[in-house]
């Protein structure tokens, strides 16, 4: 599938996907600190940076205690990922404790970063929902205030005949929905 925008925007953007398909090639850690680099460099809210990033390396004594985190399906391709990522944001801004409105917005706005930096590096970020959320903060000893946002599955580019066969045809890039459809001027439109 060719994606074609309704109005310019820079292919970086077009080309970002989240592939499944992974192979046991591992990506580096320089170049994983290259996606978290790009992370910090989002956008936030008086500068609050509240985006923490918690990940595991295949193979490491911490891979399994994330990897269980991941529901049945996520598991299915996900294990051959070089790393897996859980993405925290801090509720309150450091400074005063007071509650950040936007702390999972600007988290988001670093996890796009950290996503395009690895579409433009040839890596697949591949971010998910499907995990156990509360099992991850208590695992990974994540204080009240802050919030598990997603997982990413990070890892070299596969070949989607390595999938499981009802995943294969679903690796192809997703086409989105068209702007009037979320774009409203004026007022909110059902």
């Amino acid at each position: 599938m060719k994606r074609i925008p309704e109005y310019p925007v820079n292919q970086i953007i077009i080309n970002r996907w989240s592939p499944r398909a992974m192979s046991d090639a591992f990506v580096s850690e320089k170049e994983l600190m290259s996606l978290f680099e790009a992370a910090r460099w989002a956008p936030s809210s008086y500068n609050a940076q509240p985006w923490r990033f918690i990940y595991v390396k295949r193979g490491s004594q911490n891979w399994q205690r994330m990897f269980d985190l991941l529901v049945p399906f996520n598991q299915s391709w996900a294990y051959n990922a070089s790393y897996l990522v859980l993405v925290v944001s801090r509720n309150t801004f450091s400074w005063n404790d007071k509650f950040s409105r936007t702390h999972s917005f600007d988290t988001g706005a670093a996890c796009e970063n950290f996503a395009l930096q690895g579409s433009i590096d040839n890596i697949v970020v591949h971010g998910m929902e499907g995990f156990d959320y509360d099992r991850a903060k208590k695992a990974f000893k994540i204080p009240d205030g802050y919030t598990v946002e997603a997982m990413f599955a990070v890892g070299k580019p596969g070949k989607k005949e390595d999938l499981p066969t009802e995943l294969q045809e679903r690796e192809v890039m997703s086409d989105r929905k068209p702007l009037k459809d979320f774009v409203f001027e004026g007022e909110f439109k059902e």
